[in-house]
């Protein structure tokens, strides 16, 4: 058995040593990127396949049965997801659910057993799963069926997982090409308007007005791989994959699963019976190997092309600010210090004149403080977690693990918080270093919380599989304030008996600013400063917003790692660069300045998500809304 997964570990470990500055960057990003975009980096060596056998002695180290379990069901026009039984389809009874992990239940995902088991290798056809029977005249049936013509008109989709993948569904689109989604619909709607959805649109019969079609139906075929182990053969589930089709069956006993497509009228008010079926077919391919199973699912999702445009893009940029920043250290600064050191020269200018103030304590120092340790926070868990990412140890085969992780590092991460929160504010000369720890530990923090008690408040009413439960809850605020908190005030007891040194000292008597232009004052040149990071990283937005709320997986970290990479360098140069600006123009208040500089790439990002909400999603109910910007409103404040 070979597994296959490194992210960097099939490189000549000789070729690190010769990168040096952004080509190094670059070759790492390349490598990260094309290790990423292939599937080997899916499974880490360890993680064991699971072995299928027909049915005989050896049932030990085999297994004959193939079972598969459902997840959420969710649609690109709601932001609410619902858990597979709360729509009334073929339960099963046993209902087993695998554990799931803190990401997960974050997440929403809530997977358990369903009704459909099949045997290794043993094709069946046209197999009954259950019926499910509703009459309108009673009020709960009726209610069942409502709920479920609403999923069908929101184009809720279903996510089916066999041996830990997922189910896809692949469909031709133009130019001969497939594009497989890890989703199905559960059905669709043919409105008044008889503009119909892009499911009732690949099914011409589909064309009756203001009627429902539920697709009751699948064709399952399970591709395995064989290999001789121990003198004699064992098979590994190597892809999964399914159609779903609509039939109407008029008799339960005699079962054709051909013919007319099963109808909801939107008027129907009569008893209607609908029966689930199923077909599923085994098929050997001796060329899948288990550890590159996850090919077939990224087919459709070769985004290669867009990605390199964007690195190229983020790359001129950083090249752009890189040689700005070089000539004004060599040139420009270099030539100023020379002219201050001649002896002929009395008179100070620009940012010479400065030097006195330009440390001088900003206001509201103690939430610049704060806003600086929680951000050295995020920065800490978002590079380890996206690094760990790069490896393969937060595949999307390990369901959660990247929530997890996050929340994680984010807890331990809290003495980094508590350190640079209180040097900072010691070298602000505060004196309020409880009140400085307590908001480090407990302000953005709480503003998240608050944010998302509030998000799962409208989780719960509305039904979701979302929300988030008061254990779960508890649990969080345990991780919070029996780790987070001691943490951030070891961190902030270690740093507040340090402080920065300054190289000059501050006069008592602050030096009057002479009047500024309208390009040099805070608010435009704050404005401009967010745009070139913003530019690095737009790209790389579309496919997480994607994944986000189009429910799409995204799998490109080597990629995601790089545009962090050179995000982080992009701010710091443009922080750099203004800043320069504005101290030669005599204007010493720079630190809030420096701050919001890079930070209001935030803004332009929510005025992307936006125009991504407008443009792409076609949500319309107000809980969905709701949830939708007050989530972005987090992703903005981190």
């Amino acid at each position: 058995m070979s597994i296959r997964c490194f992210c960097m570990g099939t490189y000549p470990w000789s070729l690190w040593p010769t990168l040096s500055g952004l080509r190094g960057l670059l070759v790492l990003g390349l490598i990260l990127g094309l290790q990423t975009a292939s599937s080997n980096a899916f499974y880490l060596p360890g993680l064991a396949p699971v072995n299928f056998c027909e049915v005989n002695g050896k049932t030990n180290y085999c297994q004959s049965s193939v079972e598969l379990y459902v997840n959420r069901l969710d649609s690109v026009e709601s932001v609410l997801p619902y858990e597979y039984n709360t729509f009334d389809f073929c339960h099963d009874f046993k209902k087993q659910s695998p554990s799931e992990n803190l990401g997960q239940v974050l997440f929403g995902e809530r997977i358990t057993s369903s009704p459909y088991e099949f045997s290794f290798n043993k094709s069946e056809t046209c197999v009954k799963v259950c019926m499910k029977s509703y009459d309108t005249a009673k009020e709960d049936q009726k209610k069942k069926l409502d709920f479920l013509k609403k999923g069908i008109q929101l184009n809720y989709q279903h996510h089916w997982i066999i041996d830990n993948m997922p189910v896809v569904w692949c469909r031709d689109i133009n130019g001969g090409n497939k594009y497989c989604t890890t989703g199905f619909p559960v059905g669709c709607f043919v409105p008044q308007s008889g503009e119909s959805s892009d499911a009732c649109f690949m099914h011409p019969e589909f064309n009756k007005t203001n009627t429902y079609y539920i697709f009751n139906h699948v064709d399952i075929t399970i591709t395995y791989h064989s290999e001789n182990e121990v003198d004699w053969y064992v098979s590994k589930l190597v892809s999964a994959r399914l159609e779903p089709k609509s039939y109407k069956h008029v008799d339960e006993n005699h079962l054709t699963c051909n013919g007319t497509p099963m109808e909801i009228p939107g008027d129907y008010t009569d008893k209607l019976n609908i029966i689930y079926t199923y077909s599923v077919k085994f098929e050997e391919n001796k060329q899948i190997r288990w550890g590159s199973r996850w090919d077939y699912i990224l087919e459709s999702m070769s985004h290669t092309s867009i990605q390199w445009f964007s690195i190229l893009n983020s790359f001129v940029i950083v090249l752009f600010l890189t040689g700005m920043v070089a000539m004004i250290i060599l040139r420009t600064l270099h030539k100023d210090i020379i002219r201050y050191n001649q002896e002929d020269i009395q008179k100070d200018y620009g940012w010479k004149l400065v030097h006195a103030d330009v440390f001088r304590p900003p206001r509201l120092g103690m939430l610049l403080s704060i806003l600086l340790g929680q951000g050295t926070q995020v920065l800490i868990m978002t590079f380890i977690t996206l690094f760990l990412a790069c490896l393969g140890f937060l595949s999307p085969a390990n369901r959660g693990a990247l929530m997890t992780c996050s929340v994680v590092l984010w807890v331990l991460m809290g003495a980094s918080a508590g350190y640079v929160s209180a040097k900072v504010y010691k070298s602000f000369r505060g004196l309020k270093w409880k009140t400085n720890f307590f908001l480090t530990a407990l302000l953005c923090p709480g503003v998240v919380f608050v944010d998302i008690f509030i998000m799962n408040l409208i989780l719960w009413i509305e039904g979701s599989s979302s929300a988030i439960s008061f254990g779960t809850l508890v649990g969080i605020l345990a991780l919070w304030f029996g780790i987070s908190v001691p943490l951030t005030f070891l961190g902030a007891y270690v740093g507040s008996f340090q402080k920065f040194d300054y190289p000059v000292g501050t006069n008592q008597i602050p030096r009057h600013i002479p009047h500024q232009d309208f390009i040099r004052r805070p608010l435009f040149s704050i404005i401009i400063g967010g745009v070139l990071p913003f530019g690095c990283i737009f790209i790389q937005l579309f496919f997480i917003l994607n994944s986000i709320w189009s429910h799409q997986m995204y799998i490109m970290f080597g990629f995601l790692f790089l545009v962090f990479i050179i995000l982080l360098i992009t701010c710091s140069e443009a922080t750099i660069l203004l800043c320069y600006f504005h101290l030669c123009s005599e204007d010493y208040h720079w630190w809030w300045r420096a701050f919001l500089t890079s930070s209001f790439t935030a803004v332009y990002f929510f005025a992307y998500a936006v125009y991504y909400f407008f443009a792409k999603l076609k949500i319309t109910d107000i809980a969905s809304i709701i949830l939708y910007f007050g989530y972005t409103m987090i992703m903005v404040l981190i």
